[in-house]
Formats: structure tokens, sequence, C-alpha cells
């Protein structure tokens, strides 16, 4: 990294920075340094600049030099922030990477990965944490100025700030309170991820006193519910160490009341504690475990590969145990002083995976996702920078992170399409990002998946990545049992209960009988997708997007999943007048209508974007359905991943067909890997359990192929469609979707730019053509595909020449009122 020491000679010198900057510009821009911060500036460290005519950001140095900008006058930095950098030359070399790779700018990749705390702009909101606690008399008159006004105010911007305190350079005051914890960045607070707790009841020591206890016995005789309670909670004393809440009520088959009585009674002392979700077993297990045979061998083969190679993938099937080899290879990087970067596809759906990791490695852990606010992220970023996290554990934004001495990252679950970045750029995909980040560490990585993406397999295939298999599932629990029932074949039976086979009815209410927890699997959310006038055929659609709208019974309108609009639902044809409106098709919301109808004793529950929305719905849901407050969990791809309850038994798969007809070239292999790992949700602990696949094409070679787990078969039918129709891992794809609210207008600019590219590439490109939606938000789509190989060919020679197109297009008259997004590698 490069310094500047203080000696007089240098402070001489004029020295020019070139910045990065939080805005989506082609280049970087170069600024003039002032004398007496000479000694101070570092590659790396924030600088506040102004850009454009009145607005402030903070920039990251990027590269520092004597010379000036031929074509303009640099202007002054405004201020230094930092003492030490806040990023490292890893992080740089990996955004400038990102951007050429991924074809977007510099500066979106740092908006990306800077936590806004970081990023400081004009605009950005500052608003008071009520939370915390500071002594007036230790702020400073400025600091205390900011106060009163925030006081007044719920909330100010940079600029306010500016404007009140008279001056520009106002953001080493806003860093020393929100170094103190008084201040809050407004941009993105959400609730922080919750911890499970756990309610448990004790005796007053008093009552341990024989005499005292006889005196208790006869206080209570005229209150037999609460002498009960008493009499239950001695005698599972005698079971077990510490009594829960939920089990003294459940056992006694009291009421709340009753407990709350002897509680205020101070007979009873309640004590509320966080606990993880794990049994004690597991955990015991967790932090004294040996692995089997199998583990043993694949841990060996993993070590061996990554002497030669830089990546393995280990391909294991659910339930085999692939955590417990991760927390034996995370050790191993301890023991070497080194970090260890653990990404997972969403943060909020694996809490199990978080706390076994926790209760393994305690506080050496840092957790990194979205749902906490920017104070939190950002602390989490100093303490990655300082070296106080030795392990992340994060969704695919922590590979931004500072990591000083990174030597393994862990990608789980690595098909998942959750690790691809679709909006706003940079459109990255975080396992391939990965890859390239543990090169830049010299580290090693592991790639896991009972299902892997075709991509990883084929690489391993042809020996670019080591392959370790994992058979057989944890514990000896056979796999579960699945069979699949024809929906047509019962439609004429007429033995179809609203959207569920004999079969399936028949497997819940064993399950039910049992005391046994069901999953049913849905992948569509809301009540009826469509709405269907059978008189004139009319559906009503989007007034932004060309989709019909969806109806969700909780609010009781018409929604768009793409922009948001709703209206009120129909109950006459706004075409033809007719009553006649026929709702077609179903989503979660439907299906869990339907099944409190047949069963209405069962605690039926979704788990769906629309219903886990609210503060802290999903660990709500979570905790109740161990808990076993839920018999049956209704939900989309959410129950797919990170779920691992020992009381569930039987699964359900609604619809397989709606997966499998999907207008995609990777409809088969996502159908795969989903029902694979919706599957692998039945008897994970104690006993085998039984999965019903409910399907028009019962013999759909996916299917069959789910069935007998036959994952290579999959592989292998797929490569071979991949190779003669020219798609990924063979061909390497870039899609462009060309936007304007004007369709004439779309299929001029379109047609304009295919031209262009065609005398450029030739047959590698295909279109325009309109996508499966094609208008969003009122911007009508068109779309061109570039297939490249990857054998012969300089993809990179490519993108350069493609920017070059794009920049040329972009300026030219005939291109008005469109923008073109760009997606490399889209998923």
């Amino acid at each position: 990294m490069l310094e500047f020491n203080q000696t007089e000679g240098m402070e001489r010198r004029t020295l020019f920075i070139e910045v990065v900057l939080p805005l989506a510009i082609p280049k970087t821009y170069t600024y003039r340094v002032p004398l007496e911060m000479t000694s101070s500036i570092s590659i790396g460290k924030r600088v506040v600049v102004q850009f454009g005519r009145a607005k402030i950001y903070t920039a990251i140095v990027y590269q520092i030099s004597e010379t000036p900008p031929t074509l303009y006058e640099a202007k002054y930095i405004i201020d230094l922030i930092d003492e030490e950098p806040i990023v490292n030359e890893h992080q740089l070399k990996l955004w400038k990477w990102m951007s050429d790779y991924y074809l977007c700018h510099i500066g979106e990749v740092m908006q990306a990965a800077l936590p806004s705390a970081l990023k400081l702009a004009s605009e950005t909101r500052i608003i008071l944490n009520h939370t915390a606690s500071f002594d007036n008399s230790e702020l400073s008159d400025k600091e205390f100025l900011i106060m009163d006004a925030l006081s007044i105010q719920n909330e100010l911007k940079i600029s306010d700030i500016s404007k009140i305190l008279g001056q520009k350079t106002v953001f080493p005051i806003l860093r020393g309170l929100f170094e103190k914890n008084i201040i809050i960045i407004s941009e993105e607070i959400t609730e922080k991820f919750k911890p499970r707790k756990k309610s448990f009841i004790r005796l007053h020591s008093q009552y341990k006193d024989p005499e005292n206890r006889r005196a208790l016995f006869e206080i209570l005789e005229r209150a037999p519910k609460q002498l009960e309670l008493l009499l239950t909670y001695f005698k599972l004393e005698k079971q077990q160490e510490e009594i829960s809440k939920s089990d003294l009520l459940e056992v006694s088959g009291s009421g709340a009341a009753a407990l709350k009585t002897l509680i205020e009674k101070e007979i009873f002392l309640l004590e509320e504690r966080v606990v993880s979700r794990l049994s004690a077993e597991e955990l015991e297990t967790l932090h004294d475990f040996k692995l089997n045979d199998a583990q043993e061998i694949a841990l060996n083969e993993i070590r061996e590969i990554l002497l030669q190679k830089d990546v393995v993938l280990l391909y294991g099937e659910t339930s085999s145990g692939k955590t417990q080899i991760y927390i034996r290879l995370i050790e191993q990087m301890l023991l070497q002083e080194k970090q260890t970067l653990y990404l997972l596809p969403e943060i909020a759906l694996t809490t199990q995976v978080i706390e076994r990791l926790r209760a393994h490695f305690g506080n050496q852990v840092g957790i990194y996702h979205s749902r906490f606010n920017d104070n939190e992220r950002a602390e989490v970023w100093q303490k990655v920078l300082k070296g106080i996290y030795k392990m992340v554990l994060g969704a695919r934004s922590s590979i931004f992170l500072p990591f000083k001495n990174l030597g393994m990252i862990i990608v789980d679950e690595e098909h998942e399409s959750s690790y691809k970045q679709y909006d706003p750029a940079p459109r990255y995909h975080a396992r391939d990002t990965a890859i390239y980040l543990s090169h830049l560490h010299e580290a090693k990585i592991v790639l896991g998946s009972a299902t892997p993406s075709l991509e990883s397999f084929y690489n391993a295939k042809i020996k670019k990545y080591g392959l370790v298999s994992l058979k057989g599932r944890y514990g000896g629990v056979k796999s579960p049992s699945i069979e699949v029932v024809s929906i047509s074949e019962e439609s004429k039976r007429k033995t179809m209960q609203s959207h569920f086979t004999s079969v399936l009815i028949n497997e819940i209410k064993g399950a039910l009988s049992r005391k046994e927890q069901v999953i049913l699997f849905q992948n569509r959310r809301g009540y009826t997708p469509v709405l269907l006038c059978t008189t004139c055929g009319f559906t009503p659609k989007c007034i932004n997007c060309d989709v019909s709208l969806t109806f969700h019974k909780s609010s009781a309108k018409l929604h768009c999943h793409y922009c948001g609009y709703k209206q009120d639902l129909l109950h006459a044809c706004p075409a033809c007048g007719s009553h006649h409106i026929e709702q077609k098709g179903f989503g979660t919301e439907k299906i869990e209508d339907e099944l409190q109808r047949i069963f209405t004793e069962a605690k039926i529950a979704r788990m769906d974007l629309d219903s886990t929305r609210t503060r802290n719905s999903f660990q709500v849901l979570l905790n109740d359905f161990e808990e076993g407050k839920i018999d049956i969990l209704v939900g989309t791809q959410m129950v797919a991943k990170g779920l691992d309850f020992g009381n569930v038994s039987t699964i359900g798969i609604i619809s397989a067909d709606s997966m499998l007809n999907y207008s995609d070239f990777r409809a088969f292999e996502r159908s795969f890997q989903l029902l694979a790992q919706v599957s692998g949700r039945a008897g994970r602990r104690t006993k085998q359990g039984k999965v019903i696949i409910q399907a028009y094409d019962t013999n759909h070679r996916i299917i069959s192929q789910v069935i007998r787990g036959d994952y290579e078969e999959m592989f292998n039918a797929e490569i071979l469609e991949r190779r003669n129709f020219h798609y990924p891992p063979l061909y390497r794809l870039i899609q462009l979707d060309i936007k304007h609210k004007e369709l004439v207008e779309l299929a001029h600019q379109s047609e304009a730019l295919a031209k262009i590219l065609k005398s450029q590439f030739g047959d590698r490109v295909l279109g325009p053509e309109a996508p499966l939606i094609s208008r969003i938000r009122n911007y009508y789509i068109q779309t061109i595909l570039i297939k490249v190989e990857k054998e012969g060919v300089s993809v990179q020679k490519i993108k350069e020449a493609l920017q070059l197109i794009l920049r040329n297009f972009d300026a030219m008259p005939a291109s008005k009122g469109s923008y073109i997004q760009i997606d490399v590698d889209p998923y």
C-alpha cells in the first residue's frame, strides 16, 4: 500500500488522487490534495469531495500520483475522514475485476460493497439513536448543536447539518457521534437478527425448605389449578434439570392464568434466556463430535485435493453431515491464524447453521447480512478489518468485507440462485466472485451442495475443480421414500379434494395422528394468480407491467408482484359487465385456506414473502414450527432452504409441473434441485420420511431422476442439451435488456443495436426478442443474447468490443430515451 511519510520535502509536493465515487460513472475522478493532508493521504482511506455543482460524497482513494488531470482543473478534497484505510488492496482489485467482468462501473461496485454508514453523502439522512445513553456535558459545542436539531426534527440530511454548523466539513463531527453510537444512518434500518428466547420456571429458594414447602401446600389447598401446577413442577423436577414454561403448561394441562398468579405470589420465578434452536443433545455433539467413517474419508480427500487445487466441490446428499466437515476445516484455519468466510444463500433462512457454528466457535464468529442496520454492518466491517472476527458467516454481500488474512471460503448450497444479484448493478454471482477473491488472497475454496450447479459439477468433471462425494445420511437415517401421484388420474376417479390427491390427504392424516409435522410446497404465492371473465375472456392486468394481477385474500386486493401496484377485487367484469368471474390457479394462500377446511383441528401456517415481511415474523414462524405449535407448514421455495426439524415426517409437493414447464433453459436443472432439496426436509433425524409429488406428467424424466436420486443422469442429459444449443457451462452468456417507455421506438432502437452487434459478433447474437414479461414499471423491454464459446475465443476482448459499441450507441441521437441493462452470466 502506498503511504507518504511526513517529511518537509514531501509536504511541499502537490499530490493528486484518483478516487472511486459511489456513482455510475465510467471512470475514477481526480482531486487535488491540500498540503496539510499530504502526509496523511493513502490508498483505501475515505475522503470528502464535491462532485457536480453542490453534491458532497464520500469517496475512496484509489491511486496517488503527482500528475494533474489534463482535461479539467482538479478541485481540492474537502476532508480526509480516516486515520487508517478502511478498504484494502485486495478489495480494490476485487472491485476492478467485478467492474471489468460484469461490465459495470467501479462506483456501482463501491455502492454495493460499503455499508451506507461508511459512504455518507449530502443526501444521507441522520437520525437520533434513542437507545443510546450519553452525557450532554461530554459533547462538543458542534455535536450539541446537531443533537439539539435532531431532538426537534426526527431526521436531518447531511446538507442540513452543514447549514446548521455553517461549514462543509461536518463528516469528522458525525464520525465522532457515530462512534459513540449516538446517531444512526437511516438509509437502511431493518430489524436486527433476533436470537430465540425461551422462558424457564424455577421455584423460589425459600420453598426448598421442607417446612415452608408444607406451608405452601396448605396455602394452595383452595386453589386446585395452582396446586396442580406445583405438583407437576415437582414431578418434572425429578426428570429434568430445567423446566420451561411451555413444558410445565403442556404437562399440567393448566392455563397461563394459574401460572401467572403463582409468579405474582413469588412462589415461581420466571427467567427468560437466549437458547439455541438445536436440541441440547445436538449442541453437546457439536462441541465434542466425532466424524463418521464417510465424513473422515471426505475430509481427508478435501485436504489432499486442496494441496493441488484451489477449489473443491463437496457433493454430499442432504443431511449427510457437510456442516461438521466445514467445522473441521474452519478449525484448521484458526490453528493457522487465518480468516474464514462461510457463505450462505440467505442468512434469515439458515438460523440453525448460524447457531451450530456459534455454539462451536463462540464470539469468534461474525454475522453479516442485510437484516442488520447500517451501524451494525459498519461495526462488523471494522471488526473484520481489525482481525477481531476470525470467521464471518454471511450472505452474498459478505464477499466485500475487508479480510486481511483470508485462508478459506466455504460456499454452502452453492447451487442456489440467491447468490446471484439481479438488481441493481453489479449483477454479480457471489460464488464466482468468491472464487476470484480466494485467488487474490491465495486462499482455498470449498463449494458444497447435494444438488450442485451444472457449472460447478462440469468444472469438477473436467478436473478444473476437485470433487469429493459424501454418501449416506448422518446417523444412518434412511432417505425419504418418494411416491408420485397422478393428478389427472385422481381427477378422473373424482378422488381429489380441492388441490390435494387422496394419497396426500391420507399421508397428512397419518402424520397428524402420530403427532408429526407436515410441509407442503407450492412455488407460487398469493391466493389466485389469474382472474378470468368467462363471458368475454377479460383478465385484470397491472397498469405498469405486462402481467396479470394476483389475488391476495389477506388484503382482499389484486397485487402486481413486479412493481407493487394494487387494486380492489373485481366483482363485475369492467369490459362486458358480466358477474361470471372465475379464479384460475392457486398459490400458497389458497392452499392454506383449503387445508383449513379439510383439517379443521390442525394448526396451519404459511411461509412465503407475504407472511414473512413483518418484524420478526420469520423467527416467530420458525420457533412456533419447531415447538410444535404448527402442524402443517405451507410454503414457497423458502421451505427448501435451511429448515432442519426432526418431527417433519411428510412432505407434499402440490404441483411439480409448474416448475418443469417454465420457459428457461435452466428449468429442468432447477426443478431437480428444488424437488430434491424439498424432499430432503423429510425424516431428517430419527426416522424415514415420506414425500408425495403430485403431477400431471408422472413419467417426466426429472421426476424419475429425483425419485432415484440420480443427479449424474440429470447432469449428463442436460449437458448434452446445453452443448447442442450453446448454453452454459460450455458457453458464456451476456444478456442485454433494452428498455424504453415507447414500444415503437424500442423496436427501432433494439433492431438497430442488434444489427451493429451482429456485424461485429455474427451468429453469436440472438434477438432482439420480447422476454416473458415484456413491460415492467412502464418500461417496455427487448432482450438481446450474446453466446460466447469458452474455447478459442477471448471473452474479455468480446466484452471490451461490446462496451465500445454500447458507448457509441448511447451517444447516438437515435438511442434517446432508452437505457441498456447488462447482465453477464444471467442465472
